[in-house]
């Protein structure tokens, strides 16, 4: 703009004064050519998927949709470029806003020795599985969700939303999961050690359905990795920075993050397939 108005005749050294623009900025940036916008043809779809969450998502997750969905070849690097071009960004997670909730008291029932290991690596679905609790904190109340997560799809197979971390809410989840296992599969599930895991109805009805319960030693949270690092991610895109007028909205709203994160969000760990293509795909082999 500086260029433009010196050339219209006003005095250059009464624009830089108005502007702020130190002398030496202004002729710096005279003697080179601004850069070329990186890829402007993809700029409206990066903008399209960055919204799909609320909050937004990475480099990353843009780059494998945009390869995906609109056959582009791109490096994850150019995304990142393009996305400081555009003025878009999604914030870093603070790690311990999201660890306030701990159902541990104690042995009060059941426990079970950590069959995984750490080892949560699996080649398909329904081979493991990892649950656990998380608290949302809202001007009405706290909110809750159990959900059940599949290792080997990185798929939310089921879960529960409550006001109440209860046996009511963790009977709901085992509800949603068990009607969905597929005939002749045995997984493994990973909690914590939190009362709700060792509970006798709870125990007796993984047994029943043919899951076999491993639990993280005391005071270990990253035995439960795999599950934790959900929580992060969905506490970054949708929950960071956001307040809902009530209960309902929150877990309609949820829920919608949730089917979003099955059949649109894309994983780096399923080589840029979404959960429920790599599923079908592994189902059908």
């Amino acid at each position: 703009m500086i260029r433009e108005l010196s050339g219209q005749g006003h005095a250059l050294k009464d624009l830089l004064a108005a502007s702020g623009v130190p002398a030496s900025a202004y002729h710096y940036n005279k003697a080179r050519p601004a850069k070329a916008p990186t890829r402007p043809e993809l700029w409206d779809r990066a903008v399209e998927v960055f919204n799909r969450s609320p909050n937004g998502c990475g480099h990353r997750q843009i780059a494998m949709c945009l390869r995906a969905e609109e056959g582009a070849v791109i490096a994850d690097k150019t995304v990142l470029k393009t996305m400081h071009e555009i003025g878009i960004s999604c914030g870093i997670r603070r790690e311990t806003d999201y660890h306030r909730y701990n159902s541990y008291r104690g042995v009060v029932g059941r426990t079970f020795e950590n069959v995984l290991g750490r080892d949560f690596e699996a080649d398909g679905p329904w081979q493991k599985l990892g649950t656990d609790v998380t608290e949302f904190k809202q001007p009405w109340g706290k909110a809750y969700l159990a959900p059940a997560y599949d290792f080997g799809s990185k798929e939310i197979a089921a879960w529960s939303i409550s006001r109440r971390p209860d046996m009511a809410q963790q009977e709901e989840m085992l509800d949603m999961l068990i009607a969905k296992m597929p005939e002749g599969a045995r997984p493994v599930m990973q909690s914590d050690m939190g009362w709700q895991y060792q509970h006798a109805g709870y125990c007796e009805r993984l047994e029943e359905a043919g899951i076999v319960q491993s639990m993280s030693r005391k005071g270990n949270c990253i035995d439960n990795g795999a599950t934790e690092q959900v929580f992060g991610h969905l506490k970054d895109e949708f929950f960071r920075g956001r307040e809902f007028p009530d209960f309902e909205t929150f877990k309609r709203e949820l829920e919608r993050y949730i089917e979003y994160w099955n059949t649109q969000r894309r994983q780096v760990g399923l080589k840029g397939l979404t959960p429920e293509e790599f599923r079908g795909q592994s189902m059908a082999a």
